[in-house]
């Protein structure tokens, strides 16, 4: 999202949020756009100041040595994940709800798996009481499959 100061011929400035400059073009061109205050159309973007944050913003100023453990830290994880749990692509609601359920995988003992889910699914198995953890990084396995 992007957000305009916009500004109406009356001098009425308010912000307006945007799916992208092309979107508010869009919008402006098909005279969707009008003043909240009085109502008034056409809306033009007003100038706006740059957003610059603080340097008082930021969490801490990590070494480049930490971040690089700290990733080392993160990927090993990601290996120790991904070895022990079966791959199961887009598949992945529908066999959480099979593991879920009692049921076990063609062949194998009960194990983690990993796969894909829409937000929609992870939400409905949620729902259904089915627990689930999104992980912070893609799989190195889709990229293999």
């Amino acid at each position: 999202m992007i957000v305009f100061d916009l500004r109406c011929p009356h001098a009425h400035v308010f912000e307006g949020w945007f799916g992208s400059s092309a979107d508010f073009e869009t919008q402006r061109a098909r005279g969707l756009l009008s003043c909240p205050i009085c109502g008034a159309t056409p809306v033009e973007k007003a100038v706006m100041a740059p957003a610059v944050t603080a340097r008082s913003n930021r969490a801490d100023d990590e070494t480049p040595a930490a971040a690089k453990a700290r990733l080392a830290a993160l990927a090993h994880l990601q290996a120790e994940l991904e070895a022990r749990c079966i791959w199961v692509g887009d598949r992945f609601a529908d066999e959480a709800r099979r593991l879920h359920a009692g049921g076990q995988m063609a062949g194998a003992a009960p194990v983690g798996i990993c796969g894909e889910a829409t937000r929609e699914e992870v939400q409905e198995l949620a729902e259904e009481g089915i627990p689930v953890a999104r992980l912070p990084f893609p799989s190195r396995r889709k990229a293999q499959a």
